[in-house]
């Protein structure tokens, strides 16, 4: 009862067939290709310029006001 035949499964993959059509797959997994690629390279080039420093950080100095 908790795991699937291959009926079910069988069943499932028509209705998802129905839905997307065959074209709407594929491009729909490219589509994901692509955008995992995006997100890697937006990773590598964040960790590049965390590696590389341009400036020093800035400080603000500040003094207390004392309350009389």
């Amino acid at each position: 009862m908790g795991s699937f035949s291959v009926w079910h499964w069988l069943i499932v993959l028509v209705i998802v067939l129905i839905f997307f059509g065959r074209g709407k797959i594929p491009e729909l997994m490219g589509d994901v290709a692509k955008g995992i690629k995006s997100f890697k390279q937006g990773m590598s080039e964040d960790d590049n310029k965390d590696a590389t420093p341009t400036a020093s950080p800035k400080t603000v100095d500040h003094q207390r006001e004392e309350t009389k």
